[in-house]
């Protein structure tokens, strides 16, 4: 994050609302949409961009199609909380290709992964060759996702409103 990045106005919350919609927009299609001339456009994504206020542009992929039947939620608790036991399973677990996130977490649990498995065998495999077996780990709760739909994302009118005040 760029502590020196100059506030965003109206034009730049337009902007990520559109990429938040559709990463796939064109630059044309986006200047019409927030009423700027494409090269005018094509540089404010740029400064978002290497501002770090946009992080990157990602595909929505079906994990059906790679063979991904089952999503699920593992909240995980560290045996010793110490830097050591921390930094080696946030680094472990963000490796494993079956885990989609990472969320490092107040409250009771340390940890709470977004895991992808094959099937249910697999999900118990991860479990406890993955997880439970971790010197680190002092406790695992695994709970299925039925259904996973994806939200609005921030907010871009409230934080509007914040630049206003």
């Amino acid at each position: 994050m760029n502590s020196e990045r100059r506030p965003l106005d109206r034009t730049d919350l337009a902007l990520l609302a559109a990429l938040a919609k559709n990463a796939r927009a064109s630059n044309k299609e986006l200047a019409a949409l927030v009423g700027l001339a494409p090269s005018s456009c094509l540089e404010r994504v740029r400064r978002l961009v290497r501002d770090g206020v946009i992080r990157g542009f990602s595909a929505e992929i079906d994990r059906s199609a790679l063979g991904f039947e089952l999503e699920a939620m593992m909240a995980v608790r560290l045996r010793q909380h110490t830097r050591d036991h921390f930094e080696a399973f946030r680094r472990y677990a963000a490796e494993l290709p079956e885990v989609l996130a990472v969320y490092h977490m107040a409250g009771e649990n340390d940890f709470l992964l977004h895991i992808l498995a094959r099937d249910a065998q697999h999900l118990r495999d991860l479990a406890i060759d993955r997880f439970i077996s971790r010197e680190e780990v002092g406790h695992i709760e695994t709970s299925l996702v039925f259904e996973h739909l994806r939200g609005r994302g921030a907010s871009f009118e409230s934080a509007d409103r914040r630049n206003d005040a």
